[in-house]
């Protein structure tokens, strides 16, 4: 499908957090995304990533990808509910849960789903079998290695599958309930 710069990717970017670790500022600067301060101004169809969502991730999502982009929330944990709110309200994107998996990062190294935005949006290129755009979206960064060691087997695993329900089953053989 190509590099992430023939992907559209993007960033909801909503300057909630300290602007020194922000990844998507760092991907954005790189060339590899772009990234919206305003909600109005981002992408209406595609995934978005939703840490709220019903629905996971998964291998099926792929032409939901190819064919409009992928969403990130650049925002505050303490903020996530309102933010996310907010962009429902105003875009069709489809919001999808990432299965588990580890924080490579250093902010918040091998906690379970407190992945920076470059982590998930690899994360999330990684299972719908982009696995070339995944480590280049990582590149800029030097826990990239880590998050990728950490999570190896289940992204793989979660690539693997064929639909959310087999990816929530997968995500149990890795990770205790």
């Amino acid at each position: 499908m190509g590099s992430p710069r023939s992907l559209r990717i993007e960033a909801i970017h909503l300057d909630q957090d300290d602007p020194k670790k922000c990844t998507a500022r760092k991907l954005e600067r790189a060339g590899l995304i772009k990234c919206k301060s305003r909600i109005s101004h981002a992408a209406k169809r595609g995934v978005l990533l939703d840490p709220l969502a019903d629905h996971i991730l998964s291998p099926a999502d792929s032409r939901l990808v190819a064919g409009g982009s992928l969403v990130a929330l650049d925002c505050s944990w303490k903020k996530i509910e309102d933010s996310v709110r907010m962009i429902k309200r105003t875009t069709r994107l489809e919001s999808r849960i990432l299965p588990i998996l580890l924080a490579g990062n250093p902010v918040s190294w091998g906690k379970r789903g407190r992945l920076s935005t470059a982590e998930a949006l690899a994360a999330s290129l990684y299972i719908v079998g982009l696995k070339e755009e995944a480590f280049e979206i990582l590149k800029p960064f030097s826990f990239s290695d880590s998050f990728m060691s950490l999570n190896k087997e289940p992204l793989e695993a979660y690539a693997s599958c064929s639909s959310g329900s087999e990816v929530i089953e997968v995500q149990w053989e890795f990770f205790d309930p």
